[in-house]
């Protein structure tokens, strides 16, 4: 299609779109217009039946009230014939005496703990009745009882007295009656005479709103329904779709108060009524009924005494559519003239505008190949010769740019290669993986630590993290996406034969423009030599240390040995057991129990079962255990406690010995007496204790080797004390300092990771790995 037709199709196809908009616009018009004016309509109407309907009831209410104050006289009558003490009452009695009287029936109602029930009646058929669900009835009742003043709006209020308004009988539904009710106070029962008569039910017919809704209708042959909605009882579980309703089927409380329903939606008209009266404004519904088009208008009327109530009417669409498609036919043959002469014209202009676009066009296609010469010839400067200087000026750069792309094309191609073989290069092995798991790619050093080929692993969800780090892989995950950056952790992973590696995993985030989690990249180092080396390593620096251990075993047992072999010769050589050289021997040979004893304790591997133990609680057992042996050396304990728990992953008896150990050098070192302080506190993530004595302290140059074997300031001690104090606190992930100035005592500073910080949870774990390689 050549250019020139195309703008005459757009000419005229913008002039069809402007008719069209002009005639659907005018169609809205009229149609909003007649439906405006139908609303009113419907409304007027509604409001006409509303008037008219609260005149009848004004004439309604007065013959109730003349008939209200017969009732009364004819109850009062009553009441003087009739025995106070309704026991004393019959139903042959009454019958007699509402006949007597001129009146249907006669009831009398008393009053029980929880409701008001008809006992005796000249009608066997009210005898039992409940007034208890009757509403503002049973309120009268109560009202009469308590002192015969009636504050209810609806019906006729007297002394002593209250009638109801006319009303369907509950013992005979069929039957509209008008009952009283006269209470003195001088009898314990209601007496009730009311009047059932054909000539009350005509009456309440003829001045039934019914009668104007029909004449209503006979004037205005557009109306097809009215309906007087009791928004009370509409749309309850017992009304039928017809409006009729098994339960509620008296007059004050019926669904329909007067008209049919028989265009009608009860799902739908429910949520109209609602809105209706909550906006106090017609609501109106455009629908279809009973296979008609219909307009329905719900019109809140409000009277007054009588509480709000709903209008429906419900008019033909027919009346409004007629209008509207006469309105159609004129637009539609006017809009067709019209079109046919901006054809003709259009076709015209469009050669005139469309020369120099086809130029235009022509040197377009030529860039699309890649020819950018020649450039166009400018013929004028208005808004297409602007257009082809811009052309013309596109043409050069984009000539440019195509050049530097070509080159910016190969320098990230080289780039690439380079990237690709550095990647593939590396001993480490990488692979990213999308958020759901899936491996995006991988590199040569992957495929040979896992087993797993590219082709076999990208696009799936190998499965590399065993069950037992599954749940800490994905932990890290989650804290990678929160934007924390973790450092490589040592683990294991799986590979393609189920075999386990031990490995250090680095693991990064990388997210997208929008700052997104996009994937993760993981970097696998093979950590199974490394760590092979580091055990050779400790094997063999706890060689060197049982070497160590064991010379300075030797060396201190030699000494003794040497006392007890000189003596024995001597005593051997003079025949003669001397007492002083026993006590001498004895006392050389427990000193190298004790060397052998402590020994065994720091070489032997313990059984340990780490618990949640409070460190206050250890050290007052600590301080009860030698406050004895303190008191004996003159010795005071002062202790300073957190109020807070100081809860540590601990083998209790281990901190024991610590804590004994250090308490019994406090108290040697203060052999002329003083105090001991002992002070524990919370330092972030650690439990804090310290020791002071205000001993002699220890010189400056013996610190740095105190915690070496059989090194020690005392003349009994052997330095294997303060060795497993240090081995134990190690164990417990803690940290052992001691301060000294000489001359002014001395303080040891034990930290320990609070029970359920990072740190105690990893001692713990690498405790127990200890534990089991040791055993």
């Amino acid at each position: 299609m050549s250019i020139k037709t195309k703008l005459s199709a757009i000419i005229f196809g913008s002039v069809l779109l402007i008719l069209a908009l002009n005639l659907t616009l005018n169609l809205y018009a009229v149609r909003d217009n007649l439906r405006s004016e139908s609303l009113n309509n419907m409304k007027m109407t509604a409001m006409q039946i509303a008037v008219s309907v609260e005149q009848s009831s004004y004439s309604s209410n007065y013959v109730e009230q003349q008939i209200a104050l017969n009732l009364r006289m004819t109850a009062i009558l009553a009441a003087a014939e009739l025995d106070p003490d309704i026991k004393n009452v019959r139903n042959q009695e009454l019958k007699a005496l509402a006949a007597k009287l001129g009146v249907s029936n006669i009831s009398l109602l008393v009053k029980t703990n929880d409701d008001i029930v008809v006992a005796k009646s000249s009608d066997p058929k009210e005898i039992g009745l409940s007034t208890k669900e009757w509403g503002y009835w049973y309120v009268a009742f109560l009202e009469l009882f308590q002192d015969g003043r009636v504050s209810v709006e609806q019906g006729h209020t007297m002394d002593n007295f209250w009638s109801g308004p006319f009303e369907f009988s509950t013992s005979n539904p069929e039957s509209i009656e008008k009952w009283g009710y006269y209470y003195d106070g001088r009898s314990n029962y209601i007496i009730d005479p009311y009047i059932r008569s054909t000539a009350i039910s005509d009456y309440v017919k003829i001045m039934s709103p019914d009668e104007i809704v029909r004449k209503t209708k006979e004037v205005n042959p557009g109306i097809l329904e009215i309906t007087g909605i009791n928004q009370e009882t509409f749309g309850s579980a017992s009304m039928a779709p017809d409006g009729s309703d098994s339960i509620n089927v008296k007059l004050r409380n019926r669904p329909i108060k007067y008209g049919t329903y028989a265009y009608g939606n009860v799902e739908e008209d429910k949520e109209a009524v609602k809105e209706a009266l909550a906006r106090k404004e017609p609501i109106t519904l455009d629908t279809e009924a009973l296979g008609k088009r219909v307009l329905k208008s719900f019109i809140p009327i409000v009277q007054p005494g009588a509480g709000a109530y709903v209008i429906s009417v419900v008019t033909d669409y027919t009346v409004i559519s007629s209008v509207i498609k006469e309105q159609l036919i004129n637009n539609i043959s006017t809009s067709i003239l019209l079109l046919v002469l901006f054809f003709v014209c259009s076709y015209i202009l469009a050669g005139v505008v469309t020369r120099p676009i086809q130029a235009i066009l022509g040197k377009v296609n030529d860039v699309a190949k890649g020819k950018f010469e020649p450039p166009l010839h400018v013929r004028s400067r208005d808004e297409l010769g602007q257009l082809a200087l811009r052309i013309n000026a596109m043409t050069s750069h984009l000539l440019q740019h195509t050049n530097r792309l070509g080159q910016t094309l190969e320098e990230n191609r080289a780039v690439k290669e380079h990237l690709e073989s550095v990647i593939n290069g590396t001993s480490d092995a990488i692979h990213t993986m999308d958020m759901d798991g899936r491996i995006i790619s991988t590199n040569r050093a992957f495929e040979e630590l896992y087993g797993w080929s590219a082709t076999e692993a990208v696009g799936k969800t190998p499965y590399l993290v065993p069950a037992t780090a599954q749940k800490q892989e994905e932990e890290r995950l989650r804290l990678l996406k929160m934007g924390a950056n973790l450092p490589p952790i040592e683990t294991v992973r799986l590979k393609r034969d189920g075999t386990l590696v031990e490995v250090s995993v680095s693991t990064s985030i990388i997210r997208d423009e929008d700052g997104q989690p996009h994937s993760f990249i993981h970097v696998s180092r093979d950590m199974t030599e490394r760590n092979r080396m580091e055990e050779l390593l400790r094997r063999s620096e706890k060689l060197t240390t049982v070497g160590q251990l064991a010379a300075g075993v030797a060396h201190e047992i030699r000494n003794p040995l040497t006392t007890l072999r000189g003596f024995l010769q001597l005593q051997q050589e003079k025949k003669q057991l001397v007492p002083l050289h026993v006590e001498l021997m004895l006392s050389e040979l427990e000193r190298i129990n004790l060397i052998v004893s402590e020994f065994l304790i720091l070489a032997k591997p313990q059984a340990v079962h780490f618990q949640e133990k409070d460190v206050r609680f250890i050290l007052s057992d600590v301080i009860s255990l030698l406050d004895s042996q303190a008191h004996l050396c003159s010795v005071e304990f002062e202790a300073a406690f957190s109020d807070q728990p100081a809860t540590v992953h601990c083998e209790e008896n281990q901190l024991k010995q610590v804590f004994i150990n250090i308490v019994k050098n406090a108290i040697e070192a203060m052999p002329e007496g003083g105090t001991i302080t002992l002070k524990q506190y919370i330092d972030e993530e650690d439990v804090v204790i310290v020791i002071r004595d205000e001993g002699e302290g220890i010189p400056e140059d013996m610190l740095p080797k105190l915690g070496e074997p059989f090194y020690t300031n005392k003349e009994t001690g052997t330095g294997l004390g303060l060795m497993i104090s240090q081995r134990i606190i190690q164990a417990h992930k803690g940290s052992l300092e001691i301060q000294s100035e000489y001359g002014r005592g001395a303080e040891v500073m034990i930290k320990l990771p609070a029970a359920g910080t990072p740190a105690d949870r990893q001692g713990v774990n690498e405790e127990r790995s200890e534990g089991q390689r040791e055993n």
